[in-house]
């Protein structure tokens, strides 16, 4: 007779052990390999703990009244009694409306499948439940659907066919939050505008996104602009979206975009010289690829030059050239061009 096989169903990995947890080397290369976790991590935590209004989504979905800032208190987020296992939740909300139930909120930042995950999801809310004999709501956060679609579960606990746990988060991702596209809505919910722009740093709707938020923003006071500004460049770290937001954000800050002040005379400055070296890096490496010989000197004054027009009028004649003296013979064709 064949015994029962005890088995944990769809939880697609087993967690890790206690002691492998707590080796010391494997938490150094977790600590150098997810900068990107990190990130998200802590900017998810502070966007939730202090701006609620993030997580309109969340209740809208679930008719459950948004609470205000006064009825949010921040507890540990610590979710274990034996610290070697270092079980933490991102961020842990206690809701406490004047009116109606009082649950916990455990939310966390997910920006890939980890085997893990589902094991340790089941744990915290089992143990928050236990601790504070409040509901919980397991929220995550991912920025890619496949991620997304992943943690939504269910992840379901059992032996043979019947289920002992269901584990079932809800998940901010692509499909629920909201593209704030409205500069209004941005400027309403700062909290929510972030998110918007994290979530869908990827998507194709990603700079129209990012042009609301900046236009809306712009009615900020000056603390509050640079605060919300920062939050955003660390929240965008690591995504295709950084680029965009690093222009606007400059635009922004200057309060007088187009009017030649110091600040955006130096932000210019820094993105044609930028510039300048892409463009000298680009005319040197077509004349490797030609074979053509690059004497040292011609060399320095191609990546000493800051004029654009002057580089593409060099990159134009690289490729043909057959020397790299070649780049500074005129061409009546040049002078055409010009005339």
């Amino acid at each position: 007779m064949r015994g029962r096989v005890h088995k944990c169903r769809t939880l697609r990995g087993v967690a890790l052990s206690g002691v492998q947890r707590a080796n010391p080397a494997a938490r150094v290369e977790k600590l150098r390999t997810g900068s990107r976790e990190a990130v998200h991590h802590e900017v998810s935590h502070r966007i939730f703990a202090e701006h609620p209004e993030a997580l309109a989504p969340v209740f809208e979905a679930l008719g459950v009244p948004p609470p205000t800032k006064s009825d949010i208190r921040e507890i540990t987020p610590d979710a274990t009694e034996i610290r070697p296992l270092e079980r933490r939740v991102d961020t842990v909300l206690k809701v406490e409306p004047p009116e109606g139930e009082h649950y916990l909120l455990a939310i966390e930042a997910q920006t890939k499948r980890a085997p893990d995950k589902a094991t340790n999801w089941a744990y915290y809310v089992a143990y928050l439940r236990a601790t504070y004999d409040l509901p919980v709501l397991l929220v995550v956060v991912c920025r890619d659907r496949p991620t997304a679609d992943w943690a939504v579960g269910p992840f379901e606990c059992g032996v043979g066919p019947w289920t002992t746990q269901v584990t079932r988060p809800f998940v901010l991702g692509p499909r629920t939050v909201p593209e704030i596209t409205d500069p209004s809505t941005a400027a309403r919910r700062p909290g929510l505008a972030v998110l918007s722009a994290i979530v869908h740093s990827d998507s194709r709707r990603s700079a129209a996104i990012l042009d609301a938020v900046a236009n809306g923003w712009r009615s900020f006071d000056k603390d509050t602009l640079a605060y919300w500004l920062e939050t955003m460049e660390i929240a965008l770290a690591n995504t295709p979206a950084k680029a965009k937001w690093r222009e606007l954000q400059m635009a922004v800050s200057t309060y007088y975009p187009g009017q030649g002040t110091l600040i955006e005379e130096k932000y210019l400055e820094g993105k044609a010289e930028g510039e300048a070296k892409d463009r000298a890096t680009l005319i040197l490496r077509v004349l490797e690829k030609h074979a053509v010989e690059i004497p040292e000197d011609i060399q320095d004054r191609i990546t000493s030059c800051t004029d654009l027009d002057t580089l593409m009028l060099w990159f134009d004649r690289s490729l043909t050239a057959t020397t790299a003296e070649e780049l500074f013979t005129e061409h009546p064709e040049d002078t055409a061009d010009r005339a």
